[in-house]
C-alpha cells in the first residue's frame, strides 16, 4: 500500500545517493538510526543504496541520551566497532553521535564519507534535499563560501540582541555543506560553517530561533532569548529567564571547559528550511547564523579535533552580517549584489 509522500523520499534518498554521496558498486554503506528516528527515511537511504549496488546496512539501536560523548554509555559494542569501517556513513540519529569518539575516528580515517542528517523524518528530507534546486544552491553557497572566505573581519547582529564580532584564521576550512563525495565530515545542504579565530571571538550572542544539546538540553524553539556573554571565544555569563539559568546548569553539570569555547559559526541558508525543533533543519533557516559551543571537529579546526564532553548548538533568526565593513546579510535578507541576485534562482 503506497504511504505518505512515497514517491517523493525515494526521489530524496537517489538524489541523497546517486548525486550527493555518490555511491559506487562495492561500497559498503551503513545507515545508523537510533529508536525514536523516522525508519522509513532509513529504510530508504539502506534500499536505493543497494540498488545502486553499494554493500548496505541500516543499525537500528536504543536511542541514548544526549550528544557527542555522552552517547558511548549507551550505544552497543558492535556499533562503536564498525562505524570507522565503512565507506558511507549516513547518521540519522536523533540523539547524535556526532562529536563523539567513533565520529572522530570515522571522520579522520581517510575513507570514510560521514553525512549527518540527525533526525530528518520524510516531510524534512524532502522538503530540504527532495525540493532542492541543487545547481543553484550549489551557485549560491559557492558564492557565499568565496565571499566569507576573503574575508578578514566578521560582525553579526540580530534585533533579539546578537553583536558579536570575530577574525577568520584563513588556514582554517570553511564548511560548504553540498557535495558528499569525499572522506571526512559532511552536514546537511542549506549551511556554510567555519571556526574563526577564537580568542577573537567577542560580543553577545542572542539565540531566539532554537537551542540543542541533547538529553536535558533539548530545549528545541525557543519561547524565550537565550544569551551568551562572550569573551575572547569563551562564555562568560548566560543571560536571559528560566531557560538561560537551565542552559547554565547544564554546562556546568558536565564540568568540563572546553564546553565553553566557541566550536563553530555558521549561515542558514536553505530555501525551504523551516523552525519545527529539529536542530538539523532549525539552523539552515534562511538568513539565520548558528553558534556550536563544546566539541569541534576536525573539520572546523582543519586539525586535531577538540574534545568536549558535548556539543551545544544554538540559532540567532533574521541576521545581519558585514564582512570586512561590507554588509552583505540585512535583517536576514542577503543584499550583496551576487548574492541576491542567486537568492532570486531559490525563490528567496
Amino acid at each position: 500500500m503506497a504511504q505518505f509522500l512515497d514517491m517523493e523520499l525515494t526521489k530524496s534518498a537517489y538524489k541523497l545517493m546517486h548525486d550527493m554521496v555518490k555511491v559506487k558498486p562495492g561500497e559498503s554503506v551503513l545507515v545508523t538510526l537510533d529508536s525514536i528516528g523516522d525508519f522509513r527515511v532509513a529504510e530508504e537511504i539502506v534500499k536505493m543504496a543497494d540498488a545502486l549496488g553499494a554493500k548496505a546496512m541500516l543499525a537500528w539501536h536504543s536511542t541514548p541520551k544526549g550528544y557527542g560523548a555522552l552517547t558511548m554509555e549507551y550505544l552497543p559494542e558492535p556499533l562503536k566497532e564498525c562505524v570507522d569501517k565503512t565507506d558511507v556513513w549516513i547518521e540519522l540519529n536523533d540523539q547524535w553521535l556526532l562529536y563523539s569518539p567513533i565520529w572522530d575516528k570515522a571522520v579522520t580515517n581517510g575513507r570514510t564519507r560521514q553525512v549527518m542528517l540527525g533526525g530528518l523524518g520524510i516531510e524534512r528530507i524532502v522538503r530540504n534535499i527532495g525540493l532542492v534546486d541543487m545547481k543553484a544552491q550549489n551557485e549560491f553557497q559557492t558564492r557565499l563560501t568565496q565571499l566569507t572566505k576573503e574575508a578578514s573581519e566578521v560582525r553579526i547582529t540580530n534585533k533579539a540582541g546578537t553583536d558579536v564580532t570575530f577574525q577568520n584564521d584563513p588556514n582554517r576550512p570553511i564548511n560548504n555543506e553540498i557535495d558528499y563525495s569525499t572522506p571526512g565530515a559532511h552536514f546537511l545542504i542549506g549551511q556554510i560553517g567555519w571556526a574563526p579565530i577564537e580568542g577573537s571571538i567577542n560580543g553577545r550572542i542572542a539565540f531566539d530561533g532554537a537551542l540543542s544539546g541533547g538529553g536535558d538540553l533539548e530545549l528545541g524553539v525557543l519561547r524565550e532569548t537565550i544569551t551568551y556573554v562572550v569573551e575572547k571565544g569563551r562564555i562568560v555569563e548566560f543571560e536571559g529567564g528560566a531557560l538561560a539559568k537551565r542552559v547554565k546548569d547544564y554546562f556546568a553539570s558536565l564540568n568540563d571547559p572546553n564546553m565553553y569555547i566557541a566550536a563553530h559559526v555558521c549561515y542558514g541558508c536553505s530555501p525551504n528550511a523551516k523552525l519545527e525543533g529539529c536542530t538539523t533543519e532549525d539552523e539552515r533557516i534562511w538568513g539565520s547564523t548558528e553558534w556550536g559551543f563544546g566539541h569541534q571537529g576536525p573539520n572546523y579546526s582543519g586539525g586535531a579535533p577538540r574534545v568536549a564532553k558535548s556539543h551545544v548548538d544554538g540559532i540567532s533568526l533574521a541576521c545581519s552580517v558585514w564582512l570586512d565593513g561590507q554588509l552583505i546579510l540585512d535583517n536576514g535578507i542577503f543584499i550583496h549584489p551576487d548574492l541576491a541576485k542567486l537568492a532570486k534562482k531559490l525563490g528567496k
